[in-house]
């Protein structure tokens, strides 16, 4: 086997690379899970202990800082140290948070190893893994199958998290069966730890990897003013959807609407499965009209979904509109991603995932906490508006900005 990734450069997909890309995909598929249940349960589990939606909105923002800075080191290291490694260190984080969360009860521990941990209350690509992840899909891989490649990955993230979003009714079924409800929550994060565990044992397969290597002492190069304007214009899109990340969004749902927690986990279950299938089809749309138009003109409509959710008279029509802004809001991930790794050099990719996911990561940890002392103001959709009207205002500053940087398939 070989010592790296990078080596492989042709075209013509190896039977190494292709194990390679499989084994980041079951991993992936293993995370999602956790975090599809993880993201519902946490603020059940939170409200459980007596805590009210300002609190957990902190909690949610104290999160997503630390996995901005946590990710922030991640990319600026990579480029010196073997990124299985990397990966293994993530994994092994996970399987702490899981075994170390459910053991506190007090406030102040709960925010601090929310900060530390692996546990993230939004969904889509944010996390500490992800942008090693990217960055050993990204080589060796044709640019004609990059799109395809990050897609692939996000459907499977999608489609587990849509499954872990079932499992979130597995506390209610324990309880019904007897167990008290601060011990079913916590069968549920010990689930969570193994499922880093089994990770780690995935990671441990992968051949040794490194970024290519460069002349260059700074992790960014020929790439860094594109890469930094990137960054701004994501951490815009990142500032607004942090105002309704999916556990602040289970939140408005149990205060709107009474749901419960069952029925939040299906539901979040089929938005997950519209967002899973919606991925190949943005790949699909890229290669006919382009990764910038594909990732702007499906956003525009979903964010105009979820402004009008917002003024929902009843739940179906509320979970019929965030159905559909499901079914489009995620097509950004994949063509952003491959959009990404397609205008730096190969060199610059570690670094550029991560310098592009950071400030995504510091904005969006900003917009929950502001989010949880919305939602008990007396117009409660007022975090959907807020995130619908920031979210088009990114789309059309990026579409303004990038419209005439193509990426190589495009050129």
């Amino acid at each position: 086997m070989r010592d790296t990734l990078a080596t492989v450069s042709a075209p013509v997909m190896t039977a190494e690379l292709r194990s390679n890309i499989v084994l980041l995909y079951a991993a992936r598929g293993l995370r999602g899970f956790g975090d599809g249940f993880a993201i519902i349960i946490l603020p059940a589990y939170l409200f459980a202990l007596g805590f009210d939606p300002v609190v957990i909105g902190f909690i949610a923002a104290s999160s997503l800082l630390g996995t901005a800075l946590l990710t922030l080191a991640i990319g600026f290291i990579a480029p010196a140290y073997d990124l299985r490694s990397l990966l293994l260190a993530g994994a092994a984080l996970m399987t702490a948070t899981g075994l170390v969360f459910p053991n506190f009860e007090h406030v102040v521990l709960i925010g601090l190893i929310a900060f530390v941990g692996t546990i993230n209350p939004s969904t889509g690509d944010l996390g500490v893994l992800v942008p090693i992840e990217h960055a050993m899909l990204a080589q060796g891989v044709a640019d004609t199958d990059r799109t395809r490649t990050f897609a692939r990955y996000s459907l499977i993230g999608a489609l587990s998290m849509a499954t872990g979003s079932l499992a979130a009714a597995a506390p209610d079924l324990l309880v019904h069966a007897g167990v008290g409800q601060l011990t079913a929550f916590r069968v549920m994060f010990y689930g969570y730890a193994a499922l880093g565990a089994l990770s780690a044992l995935l990671y441990r397969r992968l051949p040794h990897a490194h970024t290519e290597q460069r002349k260059a002492s700074a992790p960014l190069g020929p790439s860094r003013a594109m890469v930094y304007k990137l960054a701004a214009l994501f951490s815009l899109d990142a500032f607004a959807g942090g105002f309704t990340v999916q556990s602040l969004m289970a939140v408005w749902l149990f205060e709107r609407f009474d749901l419960s927690l069952s029925t939040a986990g299906l539901f979040f279950f089929w938005t997950s499965v519209a967002s899973a299938f919606s991925l190949p089809v943005a790949a699909w749309l890229a290669a006919r009209i382009g990764l910038i138009n594909t990732m702007v003109y499906t956003h525009i409509p979903s964010s105009i979904f979820l402004i009008l959710a917002a003024f929902s008279p009843n739940l179906y029509v509320a979970l019929g509109l965030l159905l559909l802004r499901s079914a489009l809001s995620q097509m950004d991930v994949p063509t952003r991603t491959s959009y990404v790794m397609a205008v730096v050099t190969p060199a610059e990719r570690t670094a550029a995932a991560s310098v592009t996911a950071v400030p995504r990561s510091l904005a969006s940890s900003i917009s929950p906490a502001l989010s949880g002392v919305l939602l008990t103001m007396p117009f409660i959709g007022l975090p959907l508006v807020l995130t619908g009207v920031l979210k088009i205002v990114y789309d059309v500053a990026l579409l303004l900005t990038f419209r005439h940087v193509k990426p190589p398939e495009e050129s």
